[in-house]
């Protein structure tokens, strides 16, 4: 695994980093910010974390929440 700049639309709003055996997403745009620092298994995996938030802001919150939380 590389580092690999991750662009939505032509724009670059992250990169990801090895991180142990997944890819760690730093994000360097606002609009990804609640992606920061998460763990994926791909690329794609990221790629369609982005779309979901920026499709649907909230939802990150969920993603991130504890399963009892998000269920609410």
């Amino acid at each position: 695994m590389q580092k690999q700049v991750i662009e939505i639309g032509g724009e670059a709003v992250g990169v990801v980093v090895p991180d142990e055996d997944r890819l760690k997403f730093v994000a360097v745009k606002y609009s990804v910010w609640d992606l920061d620092s998460q763990r994926f298994s791909s690329a794609d995996e990221v790629r369609a974390a982005i779309r979901r938030l920026l499709n649907d802001p909230s939802a990150a919150a969920r993603a991130n929440a504890p399963a009892n939380i998000a269920a609410a």
